[in-house]
């Protein structure tokens, strides 16, 4: 996913309020504290939902091989959800997925079909070491995904209302 998201967010068409931000200074580098803070902050995040549903598998008495497909699944999920969340971290992601970039679906549908090969395909299933999971699983893993994610939208909604007044 990491190359993916790059890709998509190189594509990404300027934000409407990008020319009302004051410039940086030449003196920053390209990353600077407060997002360098914000992605540590939700890969912990991602780290605390991944171990949770790994404890969650393990207290359930799955084996390691459908305890181990539940974690890839959150981590998988999780990924594509930040993909959508981090393309502006001013507008919601709502906003943001009304503007265009046609590399979202491609890249995020490859992702999706990939990972679906991988989890319903018997041969890639197999040499991968995953088990088919229930339909309640699949929908745990994707919820604990996009939970360990949407809490951003509350940072990103704070940032607009801090804003306007």
């Amino acid at each position: 996913m990491g190359p993916t998201c790059s890709i998509i967010y190189e594509n990404e068409p300027m934000e409407k309020n990008t020319m009302l931000q004051n410039p940086r200074p030449f003196t920053t580098t390209f990353f600077n504290w407060k997002e360098l803070t914000t992605s540590i902050v939700q890969g912990l995040v991602i780290t605390t939902a991944s171990l949770f549903s790994y404890q969650f598998a393990v207290y359930q008495g799955f084996d390691e091989a459908l305890t181990r497909t539940i974690v890839f699944t959150v981590l998988i999920s999780a990924n594509i959800f930040l993909t959508l969340v981090n393309r502006s971290f001013y507008y919601s992601l709502l906003t943001s997925l009304k503007i265009r970039n046609n590399l979202i679906l491609l890249i995020i549908g490859i992702s999706v079909l990939l990972s679906g090969l991988l989890l319903f395909v018997k041969p890639l299933t197999v040499f991968f070491e995953f088990e088919t999971m229930t339909v309640i699983q699949l929908l745990f893993s994707i919820g604990i995904g996009f939970l360990s994610v949407i809490w951003y939208e509350a940072v990103k909604w704070r940032k607009r209302k801090l804003s306007v007044a």
